[in-house]
């Protein structure tokens, strides 16, 4: 499989990236429905959401890195089965998730730096407060952050349902091409 995406299939980084992505999505999105419930004596009240942000940070640069290769690489033509309601549809959602995710990012990162204080990445390096102490900034990102983090999980699970539609119904190579599998030989 090539490096680049060509017009029929994508290369395997930009599949590489679509599931990392997704993962990490997933992953964050469960470690934050369980953090907020943590008591102060409890062990991971701190750890949670130090691991939180740290990757939250790393997945904001893989997005920018992400959107680049994109440049470089722009992924491949629908299929010609697609009709044009769908191929729109598709584009729409695809950059309404990179938005939100985007959102989603900066918004924890606000929530973080809001009193004026750095977001430490696993003790490699940190990303220093652009607003210093802000009253009331950290509850703002915070419902900014909640309403991205639950549109990106709505907006995502129906663009996982719809793969599903394109390879179990419409039998098309939409979720193959991301799979990174052959394409299939239609009778």
């Amino acid at each position: 499989m090539p490096l680049r995406n060509d017009k029929q299939r994508y290369g395997w980084l930009s599949i590489s990236l679509h599931w990392l992505v997704a993962a990490t999505v997933i992953g964050l999105f469960a470690l934050g429905l369980w953090m907020v419930d943590l008591g102060y004596y409890d062990t991971w009240y701190r750890k949670g959401p130090d691991l939180h942000r740290s990757i939250g940070i790393l997945l904001f640069l893989a997005m920018l890195f992400r959107l680049v290769w994109r440049l470089f690489s722009p992924p491949p033509a629908a299929l010609p089965s697609h009709q044009r309601w769908e191929v729109i549809l598709a584009h729409l959602a695809h950059w309404a998730l990179y938005a939100l995710l985007f959102i989603a990012m900066v918004s924890g990162y606000l929530i973080s730096s809001a009193d004026g204080s750095s977001v430490a990445v696993f003790d490699w390096f940190s990303v220093p407060s652009i607003t210093g102490h802000q009253s009331g900034l950290e509850d703002t990102a915070g419902d900014i952050h909640e309403i991205a983090v639950w549109s990106i999980i709505i907006l995502a699970s129906l663009h996982g349902l719809a793969a599903l539609k394109h390879h179990f119904l419409d039998r098309d190579d939409t979720l193959r091409r991301m799979l990174g599998l052959s394409p299939r030989h239609n009778p």
